[in-house]
């Protein structure tokens, strides 16, 4: 099994002796368990990291650890961005938490005009911060060392001006009677930014598509079955990385 990853606060330690600590070290220490010997990962979840050994530990809450030199991996090729229409509930999180174990790059939470669910005032920064915290820790399970980046809500239009940008703009569209491609036969760039965006259940309204379509971006479709938003762009995650050998 690979080793356990804990992100670091700061710059990531390399070649000596460090201490894990705070909320990291104790989960280290008295729920992991870790013994001296044990390897680790430690990251800043930007794509800096390095092994470490376990030396030792102090109290329930200090891990001592031996750190390796600094490594740095670069960000994947094509970069996909998930602009996410915000679900009922939970599924938000159960959203980003699969995104995020398949390996999307970032996440754009969206207030489309058909979300039943919608973040206002200090209930909205709490479901945003739950879905950052979210991705940090599925980060962590998946033993990424970059971390999905989770943005503030954005409007229609601030999802357009993202389309505006890509270089392939795409919607998924259900609509069987609504023109759309299949996306596993998309022509897919080498390099650059795919932003794909997931409407709510209830779709996207055709007012947005037209935004959408006039920022060039072009309706898609994964296949027969009508997926829920939650699980929607982890489907089409999942084909992109491994079309574009992101997976390979």
């Amino acid at each position: 099994m690979t080793a356990p990853v804990f992100v670091v606060e700061g710059a990531v330690p390399g070649d000596g002796a460090y201490v894990l600590d705070g909320p990291e070290g104790r989960h280290a220490v008295s729920v992991k368990r870790l013994r001296a010997g044990e390897a680790v990962v430690l990251t800043d979840g930007l794509g800096s990291w390095c092994d470490a050994v376990v030396t030792g530990s102090e109290g329930k809450d200090r891990l001592l650890l031996d750190a390796g030199p600094v490594r740095v991996e670069d960000e994947a090729r094509p970069r996909i961005t998930v602009v996410q229409a915000l679900p009922k509930g939970d599924r938000g999180e159960l959203a980003v938490e699969t995104m995020t174990e398949t390996g999307v790059d970032a996440i754009v939470p969206w207030a489309a005009s058909r979300c039943i669910t919608q973040w206002r005032g200090e209930r909205g920064l709490k479901a945003l911060g739950k879905w950052r915290a979210t991705a940090r820790e599925a980060g962590k399970q998946s033993r990424r060392v970059r971390f999905p980046a989770v943005a503030d809500a954005a409007s229609t239009k601030e999802v357009a001006a993202l389309l505006a940008g890509a270089d392939l703009a795409a919607v998924l569209h259900e609509d069987r009677e609504f023109p759309s491609e299949a996306l596993a036969s998309a022509e897919l760039p080498a390099s650059g930014e795919i932003v794909l965006v997931v409407g709510p259940e209830g779709g996207v309204s055709p007012e947005e598509l037209a935004v959408f379509e006039a920022a060039g971006a072009r309706a898609f479709r994964l296949g027969r079955s009508v997926l829920r938003t939650s699980t929607a762009g982890t489907a089409a995650v999942a084909l992109l990385l491994g079309r574009t050998g992101r997976w390979g």
